[in-house]
């Protein structure tokens, strides 16, 4: 990623621990014995056609190695509108299975301007069999007030599955999510997934007791890591020590990747 002069300080590089290659991030994932892997386009710097251009590497990763799927960026943005007709038509391309979108670019789900280019994303995801992946943080246009609008939407059970990236997204999302809507979205049939990258503490344990209260959305959990902006080694033992070693680990760790991702 480029160096940006985030929240009006000077231009940085945050992300020391990205990997520019390919071969790198193969030689990461040897390192570290993962077995299965979903890349995605780095959004972090606010500029469109650098997470659009990652889409290429994205697709040449799962194309390399049978252990790797990749997601293609796009944008609700209509400002976006051609970058998403080239990024789109990609969706076909062996390896993709994911969309990724966010509205930290701009854009917001209730806005009607971004309706259509949703609309096209929603539409590209149900014909080519993808899921689609909406960041989530507290506040503003990404908040689980305002992102749990698309799960009502578009993710029912006759719908396209939806991934929350980030559990909902800081104290308040988790709070949202474990606390009530995430297994009321279940309950009531919506294509909802989750995953525990960004997690606070407290989060993963709380969420594994839920799961076992309820009874429900074990299915549904995913273990990410969201390198380079999240922390591997961190992450990975926070969830394994909320889940243990037996069938719920299994579950976070791999089987609903397998299913959800192939």
């Amino acid at each position: 990623m480029p160096a940006y002069p985030f929240y009006g300080g000077p231009a940085v590089t945050a992300d020391v621990t990205a990997k520019g290659t390919v071969d790198e991030l193969i030689a990461d994932l040897d390192a570290a014995g993962i077995e299965r892997a979903l890349v995605l386009p780095n959004y972090g710097v606010p500029d469109p056609d650098v997470a659009f251009d990652l889409n290429g590497i994205a697709i040449e990763a799962a194309q390399r190695d049978d252990r790797i799927r990749c997601g293609l960026w796009v944008s609700p943005n209509p400002s976006d509108a051609d970058r998403n007709s080239k990024a789109l038509a990609l969706a076909g391309e062996t390896g993709v299975a994911v969309l990724k979108t966010s509205f930290l670019l701009g854009g917001h789900p209730a806005d009607p301007a971004c309706k259509p280019q949703l609309d096209r994303i929603f539409h590209a995801a149900r014909e080519h069999g993808l899921v689609v992946h909406v960041h989530t943080s507290p506040g503003a246009a990404s908040d689980i007030d305002q992102v749990g609008a698309l799960v009502e939407e578009y993710a029912g059970p006759d719908g396209v599955p939806i991934h929350l990236v980030h559990l909902g997204g800081g104290m308040s999302g988790h709070m949202k999510l474990i606390g009530g809507r995430l297994f009321d979205w279940i309950e009531d049939g919506f294509k909802v997934y989750t995953d525990t990258s960004w997690t606070i503490g407290f989060a993963p344990v709380w969420l594994v007791k839920e799961i076992e209260r309820r009874g429900i959305g074990h299915d549904r959990i995913l273990f990410a890591t969201d390198a380079p902006w999240g922390d591997f080694e961190g992450e990975y033992a926070r969830l394994r020590a909320a889940a243990g070693d037996g069938d719920l680990a299994n579950a976070f760790f791999s089987e609903n990747f397998s299913v959800l991702y192939g």
